[in-house]
């Protein structure tokens, strides 16, 4: 009989040729555990989800709870459902009074395509700008965004009339003009490893979209429900958009993204044509109950407000002659070091001696930390303390 890993190689598409092929049985808190009882310490939260740590028992409840009663009735939009209604009202008390209306969607990349559905739709403009080293999805119109051509070239032609410009350069603003419908901007940029930028960038981005009737899309999947500092990054720069998505951490370890705009934007997709967007899972029931559940406990327990405290202490930890510096943004950090090949030897050393980390996308010479918001200091000295014996190990051979 084939073992399950022979199984997953034959039969589960795969993503690159060398997959991490770990099979874990089951996860908790921190921790996942391997068929072998090996335990796992998850650093990177499964790439920005798991913000409560896996089966946090409140969303466990949840999800429980719902799957008793139902979990898909009708596609999106058309009948009442408990756990939307009471996630959109949550956010909307959350939210500036122009972010009331949530269109939720299965996952980040598919609000993605939909708030560039909704740009072009309410402006009449056919223009969208992102920004170089970007990631908002692999989809064709979120991939058409992506800012970094080798993940593109191979699956032109994209769309049409999509342009980059460099993040935190005052000079690109000019590129905003009257024929663009919008702007897709991280106040965070995260796969370019974690690149902070000017507040009076932000500003002077929105000050130009002001005159030029251009919307804002703020892409918080990654920074968004608490990882940053507060609630919402775009809370700490003081700038809000027109346009905002949510996604990763948003479902409580659940598939379940969104985009959220004002009434007056979004009901341009009730009309001309009906239907101007649809989906069939998205806001699935039991995403929303899992959902809401997490986000309500991060927003209570204000999480949110720990995590610069053991991101300094993560700071204060990581001192190695390997590291050349540490970006953060609270509990989203890279750690900077020459080159790809070490790190990812450093990144295998971690797993051996049962730490999940990993690299970023358009920065592959840097470690990505971005572990749930439930770890504590003792987690964080046990996960350095591992991170510096693989440095250690790596850098003397």
């Amino acid at each position: 009989m084939l073992s399950q890993r022979q199984l997953f190689l034959q039969h589960v598409a795969q993503t690159s040729d060398a997959p991490l092929a770990l099979e874990i049985e089951k996860a908790e808190g921190m921790y996942l555990y391997d068929v072998h009882q090996k335990k796992y310490m998850d650093l990177i939260s499964g790439i920005g989800v798991s913000a409560l740590g896996h089966c946090h028992p409140k969303i466990v409840k949840a999800i429980q709870q719902q799957a008793a009663q139902y979990a898909h009735t009708l596609v999106y939009g058309e009948f009442i459902q408990a756990p939307q209604v009471q996630y959109a009202k949550f956010l909307a008390e959350l939210l500036p009074e122009n972010l009331s209306s949530v269109y939720f969607t299965n996952s980040g990349a598919e609000a993605t395509e939909g708030a560039m559905k909704l740009a072009k739709r309410y402006t009449g403009k056919s223009e969208i700008i992102s920004c170089y080293h970007s990631y908002h999805g692999s989809t064709q119109g979120a991939l058409s965004l992506l800012g970094d051509e080798y993940f593109k070239s191979n699956y032109r032609p994209l769309l049409p009339g999509v342009r980059q410009i460099r993040y935190n350069n005052f000079d690109d603003i000019q590129f905003i003009t009257n024929k663009t419908a919008a702007i897709f901007l991280e106040p965070v940029q995260a796969e370019a490893g974690v690149m902070v930028p000017d507040k009076q960038y932000l500003q002077a981005i929105r000050a130009r979209c002001n005159e030029t009737g251009t919307l804002f899309v703020f892409d918080e999947i990654q920074t968004g429900c608490g990882r940053t500092g507060n609630i919402f990054r775009f809370q700490t720069e003081n700038v809000i958009p027109d346009i905002l998505l949510l996604g990763k951490a948003f479902g409580g370890g659940l598939p379940l993204a969104a985009f959220i705009s004002s009434r007056e934007i979004m009901q341009v997709l009730q009309v001309n044509p009906i239907l101007g967007h649809i989906t069939t899972f998205g806001g699935n029931a039991v995403c929303c109950a899992a959902g809401l559940a997490s986000f309500q406990e991060i927003v209570e327990q204000k999480l949110y407000k720990t995590v610069e405290k053991k991101s300094a202490l993560f700071v204060e930890l990581l001192q190695h002659q390997a590291i050349q510096k540490v970006h953060h943004c609270g509990l989203l950090m890279a750690v900077y070091l020459d080159n790809f090949e070490n790190l990812k030897r450093v990144i295998d050393e971690c797993i051996l001696n049962g730490l999940i980390t990993d690299w970023f996308l358009f920065a592959n010479n840097c470690m990505r930390i971005a572990p749930p918001l439930i770890i504590t200091e003792e987690e964080i000295k046990t996960a350095c303390a591992i991170i510096l014996q693989a440095l250690d190990k790596v850098y003397k051979q």
